[in-house]
């Protein structure tokens, strides 16, 4: 709609939005949020910076459940799935433990060992 409006500032407002039905008072709200964020998208900005900060002092290990701990130790009141959300906008993310117990894969170039006790397995 602003592209609209940009292209042939001619029209005015007010009839563009009467003939796509949107309510004035909508339109000048969403005008008045992009100068002007509401408090909970500040809250936010300044809680990315923090996560940002924690993320990298641990060197780019602490995932969220991590990352929620500090902040709750720092004296910062914010819900998990907050923590998860902002993450993930900020394209962070945790890396995940190692995996202690992993198995063997056979090499297929490699000769299968001789069978020395002459095992047999027929019933």
């Amino acid at each position: 709609m602003t592209a609209l409006l940009t292209e042939h500032p001619h029209l005015g407002v007010e009839p563009v939005l009467r003939e796509l039905h949107i309510p004035s008072s909508t339109y000048y709200r969403w005008r008045q949020a992009e100068k002007e964020p509401c408090e909970r998208i500040r809250q936010d900005t300044e809680l990315t910076g923090q996560i940002r900060q924690i993320h990298q002092d641990s060197g780019g290990i602490y995932g969220s459940p991590r990352i929620h701990a500090v902040l709750k130790r720092e004296g910062v009141h914010v819900g998990r799935k907050r923590v998860e959300r902002l993450m993930r906008q900020a394209g962070l993310a945790g890396i995940s433990p190692r995996r202690s117990k992993s198995f063997t894969r056979r090499d297929p170039d490699a000769e299968p060992a001789p069978d020395l006790v002459q095992r047999n397995f027929t019933a």
